[in-house]
C-alpha cells in the first residue's frame, strides 16, 4: 500500500483518520453528519456552507437565544466532534461577528467558503467570486483571524477560469494571514462540476506553503484517494459528492488502508441506512424532511436493481410515514431489492423530453 497519512494537524486540533467530509449545500446537515461518523472512517466533519449575514443577523436578532439559522444549519451534536463550521460572505465586519457565533456555539475550527460556483452566490460577491479580488481576501482573512482563537482554515478553487488560477497566491496570502490549514478544489468557477479536477493544482500550492493542505476533487473510490496523496503529497483528502450517493466511502478508505480491500454495501445496510436517516429527519421534525427524504432516496439506490420505481414512487408521495411505508414495502425481510415491488404511486409516463 502506497503512503497515506495516519492524521492531520489543524493547530490544536488532530484530524484521524486524515480525511474530511466536504461542505455540501443540502446534504450535510447534523442528520447525514452523524451517521457518516456512524459509519466510521472520517476524521472531520464539516456543516452546509452558511451565509455570514444570516448568522449575524440572527445574532443582533436574538443575541445568545436559538434561532432558526443557527438552529437550521449550525446545529450539530457532542458524537460530531471534531467538527468545522463553514461561512460565506463578502463584508470582513459581518464575516468576523458571524465567526465569534461559530467559536461561541463550541466549533473546533472556522472554514471560510471561497469555491462555491452558484451564481447567487457569487453575484453577492461570495464564494468563488472572491477569488477576483485578493485584496479583499486578505481583509476578510485578517478581520476573521484576529476574532476568533479557534483554527481558521479556507477553502476555495484553482481560480475564476483557466486565464486566471490564482490557487498558489490563495494559499501563499492564507498561510501569511494567520490560517492552519487550506483546502482546494482543483476546478474553476467557469467549470463547475463539469470536465476532470486537475490535481497538479493540489500539488503546486502544497510545494509552496508549510501549512497543511487538503486535496478535494474526484475521489470516487478508495483508490482514488490514496493515488490523490500520492501523486499530490497532500495532507489529507476531503470527499464531498461521493459521500452523498456512497456514505461508506470513508469506512471503505478504511478498510482498504489496513486490508488493501474494501467491501461494497449489502442490500441490507442499503436499507438500514434509508431507514435510519429517514428515522433521524422524522424525529427532528425538519421542516423539509420529506423534501431531503426525496433527495435522498436518488442517492441511497444509485446502483440497486429495480430503484428506479422506488424513487418514482417516493417523488410522487406526500407524506414521511408513506415514504418509510414505501422503502419497507421495497425490500424484502431479507432486504434483497423485491422484483415483484408495484407502488402505489406509479412512475409517470408523460415526463417531457430530456435536453441532452
Amino acid at each position: 500500500m502506497d503512503f497515506f497519512p495516519h492524521q492531520l494537524r489543524i493547530g490544536p486540533v488532530t484530524i484521524s483518520p486524515a480525511t474530511v467530509l466536504a461542505p455540501m449545500a443540502g446534504v450535510t446537515d447534523t442528520v447525514f453528519r452523524r451517521f457518516i461518523r456512524d459509519l466510521g472512517g472520517c476524521g472531520l466533519m464539516m456543516t452546509e456552507f452558511t451565509s455570514s449575514h444570516g448568522v449575524s443577523a440572527a445574532r443582533r436578532a436574538t443575541g445568545n437565544k436559538p434561532n432558526r439559522t443557527v438552529e437550521r444549519y449550525l446545529a450539530f451534536h457532542p458524537s460530531e466532534h471534531p467538527i468545522s463550521a463553514q461561512i460565506f460572505g463578502s463584508d470582513p465586519e459581518v464575516m468576523a461577528d458571524a465567526a465569534r457565533v461559530c467559536q461561541d456555539l463550541g466549533f473546533d475550527i472556522l472554514d471560510i467558503n471561497f469555491g462555491c460556483p452558484v451564481n447567487k452566490v457569487v453575484k453577492c460577491n461570495g464564494g468563488s467570486g472572491l477569488l477576483r479580488d485578493l485584496p479583499l481576501v486578505e481583509q476578510i482573512l485578517r478581520k476573521v483571524r484576529a476574532a476568533i482563537t479557534i483554527p481558521l482554515t479556507c477553502k476555495f478553487r484553482a481560480g475564476w477560469n483557466d486565464r486566471e488560477l490564482v490557487m498558489v497566491e490563495m494559499a501563499r496570502l492564507s498561510q501569511e494571514c494567520g490560517l492552519q490549514a487550506v483546502a482546494l478544489h482543483p476546478r474553476t468557477r467557469e467549470q463547475g462540476y463539469s470536465g476532470k479536477a486537475d490535481w497538479n493544482h493540489i500539488a503546486a500550492i502544497k510545494s509552496a506553503v508549510r501549512i497543511p493542505v487538503i486535496g478535494n476533487g474526484d475521489i470516487i473510490t478508495p483508490e482514488d484517494a490514496v493515488r490523490m496523496i500520492n501523486e499530490t503529497g497532500c495532507d489529507a483528502i476531503m470527499v464531498g459528492r461521493t459521500a452523498s450517493s456512497n456514505p461508506w466511502i470513508f469506512r471503505q478508505i478504511a478498510q482498504y488502508l489496513e486490508t488493501g480491500r474494501y467491501d461494497q454495501p449489502t442490500h441490507l445496510e442499503r436499507y438500514e441506512i434509508m431507514k435510519t436517516y429517514y428515522g433521524l429527519l422524522m424525529d427532528r421534525r425538519e421542516y423539509d424532511a420529506i423534501g431531503k427524504m426525496k433527495q435522498f432516496a436518488t442517492y441511497f439506490t444509485h446502483g440497486v436493481r429495480g430503484g428506479a420505481l422506488l424513487r418514482a414512487a417516493i417523488y410522487q408521495a406526500q407524506e414521511a410515514a408513506r415514504i418509510v411505508e414505501l422503502v419497507d414495502e421495497f425490500f424484502t425481510p431479507e432486504a434483497a431489492p423485491s422484483p415483484a415491488f408495484t407502488p402505489r404511486y406509479p412512475a409517470p409516463v408523460d415526463r417531457p423530453p430530456q435536453l441532452a
